[in-house]
């Protein structure tokens, strides 16, 4: 009797080149729903990507799970015949072209919604000569790993090589991100270690690193370095204003500048003593960013806002960013703003409650989240503060979670209302602040935020279940009408939005350039400036980090 069996080369051959014919379908629809729209614009490599790590992941879990209930079953859902890929030849090809037309079609209308320009034509093609040979690496990079499987199970038999391909997948994942961690971790270390050559050390007394300052200016890093080197002095202040100006404070330690956290709080707080901080009418404590970034921006804004009358503290936990320093140390930005805060509370009470400034809690993003957490509730916030700006909360922030839970009946989460406004306020453009009715008295807590703000919504509850902010009745005029909850894809695409969370003209996501003057006006006052001298000072702000806004279609209601 004669062996009818393949050889074995040609049945290795075969068995390297087959796909799976479940994975095939369910990769090919993961993929579709990974181009539906989100809160933000993608650019086409990006989509591509994201579109190929899709079918990728298709791909794996059903051709895994086909493999399981035929061996438990002993039946196959689909069989790899020549009709059934011919049948999906077809619908590839299809696919793609209606894939890619749509997903150019919906970030189009992103853009739109939040006034960027279209994409060009040539979009399309972007996507088209990216994906496709993507999934072909994906595929290899899978067959790489069946192939193991197999070499393992000729040599050890099925159990022993199951542990041991998991095993080596788990450490080539678990290697890769630990060397793209320390890839970060040293990128930023360096970047963020010292202050940028381009920046001027300052001379003035009024700064840390200044004229009789203990702060070496070596030990601010980059952004400590621009925070102190950077602002309008006294001079351009009275120009803009047309009001006399003080020459603002602005105080910083940097990771190097000492080595534990309440030592660096310490000198911050003898150099609110040396600059005459106390004796100026609003003294905010600022809680950075994860690398230690403060928003030139809002920085600015308060200084034009009190005819430099003000001083601002802060201090540097990390060097890497936000999303690093949130993921592998969460309780950093708490613990530096909890012990700056209190350094400074400290010996802001000892002063006449008469005669001292008022006492502002600010942060921005993981700051904002960090400043929150010195705070049980608004209550404490007004018996500790003289008002808070908190902007860009970051979803998992207590205090706002909170807030946001008990808002009043009827008013929407992206633009909530509590107490009719009488403590605590939202504001996503300016006029806001104004909606609600009864009187805001002071201290007063504001919260500056955007419908479209991946920082803001991306929670983990968004992998399982359908947001409120998308609902109907909820859903904000400058998100797009075809984005829709799919479980996990959802909860990913935000994650994705995040990278350009700031790429972005002002009004929405991440970018708050265009409220944080009238923000911090409403919680601190002014100096006294009128309508012109504002309108200046809102020109000058908005200039500084002005992308271009395309034809508005966006009605704030």
């Amino acid at each position: 009797m004669t062996d009818q069996s393949p050889p074995r080369g040609r049945l290795a051959a075969r068995r390297w080149w087959s796909i799976d014919p479940s994975g095939a379908v369910a990769g090919l629809l993961l993929a579709a729903l990974a181009v539906t729209p989100s809160l933000l614009p993608r650019p086409a490599l990006l989509q591509c990507v994201i579109a190929a790590v899709a079918f990728g992941i298709g791909y794996a879990v059903a051709s895994g799970a086909a493999f399981v209930v035929s061996r438990l079953t002993g039946r196959r859902f689909l069989r790899s015949t020549r009709r059934f890929w011919a049948l999906y030849g077809v619908f590839w090809l299809a696919g793609i072209g209606i894939l890619s037309t749509l997903a150019f079609s919906w970030q189009n209308e992103v853009r739109r919604m939040v006034q960027m320009p279209p994409l060009p034509g040539t979009g399309v093609l972007d996507f088209l000569t990216g994906f496709a040979p993507l999934v072909l690496l994906f595929l290899a990079a899978g067959k790489g790993v069946a192939g193991l499987f197999r070499l393992a199970k000729r040599r050890v038999g099925r159990p022993l090589a199951l542990v041991a391909t998991v095993g080596a997948l788990v450490l080539a994942l678990a290697g890769l991100v630990v060397g793209v961690l320390r890839v970060v971790d040293g990128i930023y270390a360096e970047r963020n270690g010292r202050p940028a050559a381009s920046v001027t050390e300052p001379a003035s007394t009024y700064r840390s690193a200044g004229t009789g300052s203990a702060i070496a200016w070596s030990t601010l890093g980059r952004h400590g370095g621009n925070f102190v080197g950077g602002g309008p002095d006294a001079a351009e202040i009275a120009a803009l204003t047309g009001l006399p100006a003080q020459q603002p404070i602005r105080v910083y330690a940097g990771l190097a500048s000492a080595p534990t956290i309440a030592e660096r709080a310490r000198l911050v707080v003898a150099e609110l003593e040396r600059t005459g901080a106390f004796q100026r009418s609003v003294l905010v404590v600022a809680t950075a960013t994860g690398s230690g970034w403060l928003e030139p921006q809002t920085m600015d804004a308060i200084e034009f806002l009190h005819a430099g009358d003000t001083a601002v503290a802060s201090m540097q936990y990390a060097y890497t960013p936000s999303w690093v320093s949130f993921v592998f140390d969460p309780d950093a930005p708490v613990e530096a703003s909890r012990v700056l805060f209190e350094a400074v509370e400290a010996r802001w009470r000892t002063l006449p409650a008469d005669s001292r400034p008022a006492l502002i809690s600010y942060g921005l993003s993981l700051g904002a989240h960090g400043s929150q957490a010195l705070f049980d509730d608004v209550a404490a916030v007004r018996a500790r503060t003289d008002g808070a700006l908190f902007v860009g909360s970051p979803n998992g922030s207590p205090l706002w979670r909170g807030l946001q839970a008990s808002r009043d009946a009827g008013t929407p989460a992206w633009q909530p209302v509590l107490d009719d406004g009488r403590e605590v306020r939202w504001m996503s453009a300016d006029g806001d602040q104004h909606r609600p009715t009864a009187a805001w008295s002071g201290p007063r807590m504001l919260y500056l935020q955007h419908a479209t703000d991946p920082v803001t919504w991306l929670g983990p509850e968004l992998l399982w279940r359908s947001p409120e902010w998308l609902e109907r009745d909820q859903r904000a005029s400058d998100i797009s009408d075809s984005m829709v909850w799919i479980p996990l894809i959802t909860g990913v695409q935000v994650t994705i939005d995040m990278l350009g969370g700031e790429a972005v003209p002002a009004r929405h996501g991440h970018n708050f350039g265009d409220v944080v003057l009238p923000g911090w006006r409403e919680v601190t006052g002014d100096a006294g400036l009128d309508d012109a001298a504002l309108a200046r000072v809102q020109q000058r702000i908005e200039a500084m980090a002005a992308i271009p806004v395309y034809p508005d279609p966006v009605v704030h209601e």
